[in-house]
C-alpha cells in the first residue's frame, strides 16, 4: 500500500504503513477495559492514535521509540485527525529508511556542524574564539549537541532541531547587528551557542524525546551554566567581565521570572538575544502547525491551546 506521510492524512483513510512510536501509555476506560494510547510519527509530523482491548501482555510488547507497522483507520477526534490501529507490530531497524523518519537527514546535520564550526573559528575575539573552540572542539559535547532537540513538543522538536535552532539564531544575530552596530556581535554569537547548551543534560533523545531526571530537576538554564564553569576552569586567562556577560545571556535568554528565567535582560544584547531566540522559536511553532494541521477545507488551523489561538493558512489552505 502506497506510504501518506502523516501531515497528508486525513479522516476517514484507510492505513497500512510503518510510523515511528512514542508517547505509549496503558489506560482504562470508564468500563474498566484497557486500551493504548500512543503517538505515530514520520519526518512530517504526527498524531495520536489509538489501540482498543489492549492489555498488560501487548503494551509491555512495545516501547517509546520502536518503529511499528501500523493497520487502522484514521478519523476526527475534537477537530484533530486520530489513527484507530487495528493492528501494530514491531519493525527492525534495519529494515527501513530512518531518513523517512527524521525531520533533519544525517546530511544535512553534518553541514550544519561544520558550517556552525567555520563561523566561530573566524571570531575576532580571541577570547571568545578560545571558548567557542572549547566547546566546538569537544566531540563528546557535540555529537550530544547535534543530535539533541530544542524542545519536546513546542519547537525544533526532533533530533538536530538544537543545532538547526542555534544556527538560525547565528544568522539572525549576524543581520541584527548590521543594523544596531552598537551592539557587541561576537558576544552574542557566543550567547547563542551557549543559551541552550544544557539541553544537551536536560533531555534524552536517543529515540524517543523526553526529560531527563537532572532536567526535571534542575533545568537546561542551571545544566547550562555548569558546563561554561567548566569550560572556563581551563581558560584561566579568560576575562571576568566576559565570563559575567557570557552568564547573564544564559540566564535571562527567557526573558522574564515567569517564562523561567532567574533574571530579566538588563544590556542591548541579552534582550536582542531574548527576542530573536522567541521568533525563532514562535515562528517554527506557527509554521509547525500550519504545516501539520489536518483540515486542508479551510484557510484555519483548529484552536491550539497552547498558542491561545487558532492560525490563518491563507492559501495554504486550499492548496
Amino acid at each position: 500500500m502506497e506510504r501518506h506521510p502523516v501531515s497528508k492524512l486525513h479522516a476517514e483513510q484507510t492505513v497500512d504503513q510503518i510510523f515511528l512510536l512514542s508517547g505509549k501509555q496503558l489506560r482504562s476506560n470508564r468500563q474498566g477495559n484497557l486500551y493504548l494510547q500512543f503517538r505515530l510519527s514520520d519526518r512530517s509530523g504526527s498524531l495520536e492514535a489509538r489501540m482498543w482491548n489492549a492489555s498488560e501482555e501487548k503494551a509491555a510488547h512495545f516501547a517509546d521509540g520502536d518503529y511499528v507497522h501500523v493497520k487502522g483507520t484514521t478519523q476526527l477526534f475534537q477537530g484533530a485527525v486520530q489513527l484507530i490501529a487495528k493492528s501494530m507490530e514491531k519493525v527492525s531497524s534495519d529494515t527501513i529508511d530512518e531518513n523517512d523518519f527524521r525531520v533533519l537527514p544525517a546530511g544535512v546535520i553534518d553541514n550544519l556542524r561544520e558550517n556552525l564550526t567555520n563561523r566561530f573559528s573566524q571570531l575576532a575575539d580571541q577570547d571568545l574564539r578560545k571558548l567557542a573552540d572549547a566547546y566546538l572542539g569537544d566531540s563528546q559535547f557535540m555529537d550530544k549537541f547535534c543530535r539533541a532537540p530544542a524542545g519536546i513538543k513546542n519547537h525544533h522538536a526532533y533530533h538536530g532541531g538544537l543545532l538547526q535552532h542555534v544556527a538560525t539564531l547565528c544568522d539572525l544575530i549576524d543581520r541584527t547587528a548590521d543594523t544596531y552596530p552598537q551592539l557587541d556581535r561576537e558576544l552574542m554569537l557566543l550567547g547563542a551557542l551557549l543559551h541552550d547548551s544544557g539541553k544537551v543534560e536536560e533531555l534524552g533523545y536517543e529515540r524517543d524525546l523526553y526529560y531527563t531526571d537532572q532536567g526535571q530537576l534542575l533545568g537546561h538554564i542551571v545544566i547550562g551554566l555548569a558546563i561554561l564553569e567548566s569550560k572556563l576552569s581551563a581558560l584561566s586567562s579568560f576575562p571576568a567581565d566576559r565570563a559575567v556577560q557570557l552568564k547573564d545571556l544564559i540566564v535571562s535568554h527567557h526573558g522574564s521570572l515567569d517564562s523561567g528565567s532567574p533574571q530579566v535582560p538588563m544590556t542591548r544584547e541579552a534582550l536582542v538575544l531574548h527576542q530573536l531566540d522567541e521568533l525563532d522559536a514562535r515562528l517554527h511553532q506557527f509554521d509547525q502547525v500550519i504545516r501539520s494541521d489536518n483540515n486542508p477545507d479551510s484557510c484555519w488551523t483548529q484552536y491550539y491551546p497552547s498558542l491561545g489561538r487558532k492560525l490563518y493558512k491563507g492559501n495554504a489552505g486550499h492548496e
